[in-house]
């Protein structure tokens, strides 16, 4: 798996579409760059089957320095989401991981072998001390 820049993209659509590769750089640029404009708007851009940009606003936190142990203060600040679409779901091969249910009797957090309770489903697993055997295929995100 590797990495594929504008460059190879504009390569590939101008071949595709008989283009030149100057107008189609300009093209997908004009693109990316209304992409941008409306996400700075606060605008909400959705690509049926490919997915949702969006501006979420983060709220102001409290954090801890991990080599000093302070407390400081994280100011609240605005990001992109993406949320990815059906069609790239399907081709890409992505699962969404499912929240455990409650049991009917009401019995609070499920049972964990070994007891204790389970890790939160939207933390990621920290590597392993020894790099780990790379058989889960890297970060997600």
């Amino acid at each position: 798996m590797g990495t594929i820049t504008k460059k190879e993209l504009v390569n590939r659509i101008a071949e595709k579409t008989g283009q030149t590769k100057v107008i189609t750089k300009d093209v997908i640029q004009m693109f990316l760059d209304e992409i941008i404009n409306e996400l700075g708007k606060g605008n909400r851009l959705e690509f049926r089957e490919f997915g949702v940009f969006e501006i979420k606003e983060r709220a102001a936190r409290k954090a801890q320095n991990p080599r000093t142990l302070e407390k400081v203060s994280v100011p609240a600040k605005k990001v992109v989401k993406f949320k990815v679409g059906r069609l790239m779901k399907e081709l890409v091969g992505i699962t969404t991981p499912r929240a455990p249910r409650a049991s009917a009797s009401g019995g609070g957090a499920p049972r964990v072998e070994g007891g204790g309770s389970p890790a939160p489903a939207s933390s990621p697993r920290p590597p392993s001390p020894g790099g780990g055997d790379g058989a889960d295929g890297g970060e997600e995100e």
